[in-house]
């Protein structure tokens, strides 16, 4: 279903939808169902976007402002499945969603009854994006673009996804100076080298709308890590 008919949201869906245009000109959000997660419905992509070849102009601005927000990761759908299917891992807590991307697991937090939802992502186009996607599931969440706005202390912070580059490593002790329990989902790691996490579960899912490439990253490691409270 294209977003002419979800006329309150329209205007939020418009913003997003104009900042993908500006990598991808033709291209447009559709609001669809996720596979295996009825409860959600996003702003994503539409599959039938043409993504090759592409011109090269087109080429560079992909490059240079990527709009990784328009899809729903493998990670990032794992880790809102499994929030709806353990409720109690969130209930009436405060949850934080760094790298909240599409916004999916931080949706899943608030829907699985957290007491507050925090999503953060340094990239504006990505709020923008989960801003609309709040909207759409009629979720109330807070947006912010860099952790240190955040509380001093929450209960959960969540990271799907955000481990793809070595320089995010040092996101999980800033995690784990925040938030009593930090959980990560991620498909590019199989192990975190950090006393104070550990492998809990392991899981397929696909990204959303997977265009073939994604197919490598199907299996999901999940993280927990607490906090030394002596540290």
């Amino acid at each position: 279903m294209l977003f002419e008919n979800v006329v309150k949201d329209r205007g939020l869906l418009e913003t997003a939808e104009k900042a993908l245009q500006r990598t991808l000109p033709m291209a447009r959000l559709q609001i669809t169902e996720l596979p295996g997660l009825d409860q959600i419905r996003l702003a994503l992509l539409d599959p039938a976007c043409s993504t090759g070849p592409l011109p090269e102009e087109v080429m560079r601005a992909v490059i240079a402002e990527p709009a990784y927000w328009s899809f729903c990761w493998g990670s990032g759908l794992a880790l809102a499945k499994w929030l709806l299917e353990e409720p109690d891992s969130v209930s009436g807590q405060i949850v934080a969603d760094i790298g909240t991307g599409c916004g999916v697991a931080a949706i899943a937090a608030e829907l699985a009854g957290a007491h507050q939802v925090w999503a953060c992502d340094l990239d504006p186009d990505a709020l923008d994006c989960c801003r609309a996607n709040a909207a759409i599931n009629e979720s109330t969440l807070e947006f912010i673009p860099h952790l240190s706005h955040l509380p001093e202390r929450v209960d959960i912070v969540l990271l799907a996804d955000v481990l793809y580059d070595r320089s995010n490593f040092g996101l999980l002790d800033q995690c784990l100076n925040r938030g009593d329990t930090v959980i990560v989902a991620d498909s590019r790691i199989e192990h975190i080298d950090h006393s104070e996490f550990t492998a809990f579960a392991r899981v397929e899912a696909l990204t959303y709308p997977n265009l073939g490439e994604f197919d490598e990253f199907k299996s999901v490691t999940f993280f927990r890590g607490r906090r030394d409270t002596e540290r």
